[in-house]
């Protein structure tokens, strides 16, 4: 039985170049206002929170310590705002894999915590194109972010911008 992938036989037939998550790249100029882009929806356990605290070295007894929640009238562990925030990463879903040879970088973010977020709640973040700058051979691209909770209750809204390559001249 022969191996239909060349790749296999001849590792020279292997080109990284066309290892890509996804295989058409877009450019500045590929994207319209309205333009969404789910990202996939989280449940907040005790052990997200917890990885949390590793990596973000907070330590207030309210995000870590269920007893302390109980007694100040919180439900449950209470989640950092940037826990939150941390949701709306476009690198959780497909946009930084459509624009792997046009992004130059993450410029701007900005966010407000409109509900609290406690352990065991389920997160839907959401990235909407609301800004498209174009510049001579760069663009800004602009996130409306929105980050729901299971009850339908939006809990963070905010705004991200990126620098984007144009199209290259064929």
């Amino acid at each position: 039985m022969t191996d239909p992938d060349p790749a296999r036989i001849d590792p020279a037939g292997f080109d990284p170049a066309r290892h890509r998550m996804v295989p058409e790249q877009r450019w500045f100029g590929d994207f319209r206002i309205g333009e969404r882009f789910l990202l996939p929806s989280r449940t907040m356990t005790e052990a997200v929170f917890l990885a949390f605290q590793a990596a973000s070295g907070d330590n207030h007894p309210v995000h870590y310590d269920v007893e302390f929640c109980k007694a100040h009238g919180y439900p449950g562990l209470l989640a950092h705002g940037l826990q939150t925030l941390v949701q709306t990463a476009p690198g959780a879903g497909l946009f930084p894999f459509i624009t792997e040879d046009a992004l130059v970088g993450f410029i701007e973010q900005s966010s407000r915590f409109l509900k609290p977020v406690f352990a065991g709640d389920t997160l839907y973040p959401a990235l909407e194109i609301d800004e498209l700058s174009p510049n001579r051979t760069t663009g800004v691209l602009g996130f409306r972010t929105t980050v729901h909770n299971q009850r339908r209750e939006l809990v963070l809204e905010g705004r991200q911008r990126f620098l984007l390559r144009r199209r290259p001249a064929a």
